[in-house]
């Protein structure tokens, strides 16, 4: 990640110091110095703030987030929380007016978004959200193979996401806010939301318990239904050997399908070879002959890669935060977008009797 003009990097307080916030946020703040400064940091926790302090000797430590927020030399309040305390504390960042980072699921109801969506609207539309599967670089592949021609009309997307992991940590709490339909789903439901030609109209949901170790669910199966021919088949599985997973994305067409393993910066299109057409054919309603109907036709792999300088990951989130708070260049992604996200997620919940 490069930026091709001089100005003094976003000041960042750290709200919450824990596994999400070491594993994708704060690496990153310590790859591009010239990008992002820690200037805060707070959690119950002394033994993490002592980890920022090492890495950052000026960084102003704090128990209360409340008492973080008098600070003024902040730029952007990065919040990785409880998903239950998403609410309290964004709106306490956007009273504030600073620019207020937020870990998906924005909030637990819709009804709580739309509030958030209120105060981010008196806040200049400071709010932003982090939705990484919109930068992961299986997905931009995905995205960009819904319009090839190679394809032919396409019927469905299938979105997996799966793992094997014993989890026992909030996340698997229902009165914490836990459970994969707001820790994994919002992100894969904004992914098939960004693949699909319209807006789904019908959605079928099943929640399961499989490997987890508290009473949420680890399993979440989905499909959205749109008017036309496209739908798409979305699942996260808690449960799931490695040895037995599928690709993370499949777009099917009537010529073949498009296949991308998780986090790969190269797919394979499986088609029938673009050049071979069909010989001219109409249905009967006559007794059919006993014949073998199968015809044969050439079928070709074509490895399909993203362009050349495509940046993606955590480095591309994080560059287009930068560039929304230092040059007030768009956002790419819209609060509505991660809204929808939190819509489907409490459908999921209220319709399961696994989800209340």
């Amino acid at each position: 990640m490069s930026v091709d003009y001089q100005r003094p990097p976003v000041r960042v307080a750290l709200m919450g110091l824990g596994r999400a916030m070491f594993s994708t946020h704060y690496p990153v703040f310590k790859a591009h110095p010239a990008l992002f400064k820690v200037v805060a940091a707070c959690d119950l926790s002394k033994e993490r703030r002592d980890i920022v302090a090492k890495d950052y000797p000026d960084c102003r430590m704090f128990r209360q987030f409340r008492d973080m927020l008098y600070e003024r030399d902040i730029d952007v309040v990065d919040i990785a929380t409880c998903t239950v305390d998403h609410m309290e504390h964004a709106m306490a960042s956007l009273e504030r007016g600073f620019w207020t980072l937020l870990e998906s699921p924005m909030a637990l109801t819709i009804d709580d978004a739309q509030v958030m969506r209120g105060a981010a609207a008196k806040a200049k539309n400071r709010l932003l959200i982090l939705q990484r599967g919109l930068f992961a670089p299986d997905f931009l592949l995905a995205r960009q193979m819904m319009g090839d021609a190679r394809l032919g009309e396409i019927y469905q997307v299938r979105i997996r996401k799966e793992d094997y992991v014993r989890r026992d940590d909030w996340q698997t709490v229902k009165r914490l806010g836990g459970g994969a339909s707001y820790y994994q789903m919002t992100d894969l439901i904004q992914q098939a939301l960004k693949l699909l030609p319209s807006p789904p109209i019908q959605m079928w949901s099943e929640l399961k318990r499989i490997a987890s170790l508290g009473d949420a669910e680890d399993y979440v199966h989905v499909n959205l239904k749109t008017r036309g021919q496209v739908s798409a088949d979305i699942e996260f599985n808690g449960g799931c050997l490695a040895e037995t997973r599928a690709p993370s994305f499949e777009i099917r067409g009537e010529r073949g399908v498009f296949r991308v393993e998780p986090g790969a910066t190269e797919g394979t299109l499986t088609v029938i070879d673009p050049d071979f057409k069909f010989p001219r054919r109409r249905s009967s309603v006559r007794t059919p002959e006993i014949v073998d109907l199968h015809e044969d036709f050439p079928v070709v792999t074509i490895p399909v890669t993203l362009p050349k300088g495509t940046l993606h990951g955590p480095s591309a989130f994080w560059k287009h935060v930068y560039d929304t708070v230092r040059t007030a260049a768009p956002f790419p992604l819209q609060l509505e977008d991660s809204i929808e996200s939190v819509k489907f997620a409490q459908l999921m919940k209220k319709t399961s009797p696994f989800g209340k």
